[in-house]
């Protein structure tokens, strides 16, 4: 973490640039409550209003992403679960979380997931793990709900037992080995990190600056940095 501030703040100074002279200076204010509170109004509905849109279309883009798919697949995987020797074996609960769950495979994030997966595979990132990455976007508690969904388990506080042991359970079918190894746990957890994986903090920046240049550049430089970490743990712990 040390090393990544230091990486940041060289980012910083090569590129921002402060005209003039620039001092700091501190003076104790003692608020007044009325102001606070007129302050506190303000920030609020400026957030709601302007960074407020952009978390909102993010968030829609996400959805339409995770729930539709190219062409029929959707139909196909309906026709597919109305079958005997589902509706015969599988109560509704398990019936309606195994059509979720290849819906989500079989959706447009679906396919980004499939996508990147050989971009993320040196990270020991699956297709599954993919699809999370892209719909954590939202932000990043988005993640373990994807996951539940994706192995066909009740995503709430309850089940997550379930999704520990279905996740534990998981195996890779190239080489038969555990898909969330010791390596992919600290991978993932120094991916997220330093991802920029929330839309808020995208629309936040965009809201100061009032450019798409700057949320652009932060995100990239965060993923690269992001990915950078995730590798390096990875390849060190497996």
């Amino acid at each position: 973490m040390a090393l990544a501030r230091v990486w940041c703040s060289v980012i910083a100074k090569l590129t921002v640039t402060v005209a003039g002279d620039f001092k700091l200076t501190f003076k104790v204010v003692y608020p007044r409550w009325n102001n606070v509170l007129y302050s506190m109004y303000e920030r609020a509905k400026t957030f709601v209003l302007q960074a407020g849109k952009v978390i909102i279309a993010v968030s829609v883009i996400l959805w339409v992403l995770a729930s539709y798919g190219p062409g029929n697949r959707f139909e196909k995987i309906d026709q597919k679960y109305q079958q005997p020797q589902y509706t015969k074996t599988l109560n509704a609960d398990e019936l309606n979380r195994a059509v979720a769950s290849e819906k989500l495979e079989n959706s447009y994030a679906g396919v980004l997931g499939h996508f990147i997966e050989p971009a993320i595979r040196p990270l020991g990132f699956d297709w599954k793990i993919g699809i999370a990455l892209i719909t954590s976007f939202a932000a990043r508690e988005v993640f373990v709900g994807t996951m539940a969904t994706i192995y066909s388990v009740n995503g709430s506080a309850e089940k997550m037992e379930s999704v520990q042991k279905k996740m534990g359970s998981a195996k890779n079918p190239e080489t038969g080995q555990p898909v969330f190894t010791l390596a992919v746990a600290f991978s993932l957890m120094m991916f997220y990190a330093f991802a920029m994986q929330c839309a808020s903090t995208v629309a936040v920046v965009y809201r100061e600056t009032k450019n798409w240049r700057w949320p652009a550049i932060q995100f990239a430089y965060m993923a690269v940095l992001a990915y950078a970490a995730s590798f390096i743990a990875y390849h060190l712990l497996k």
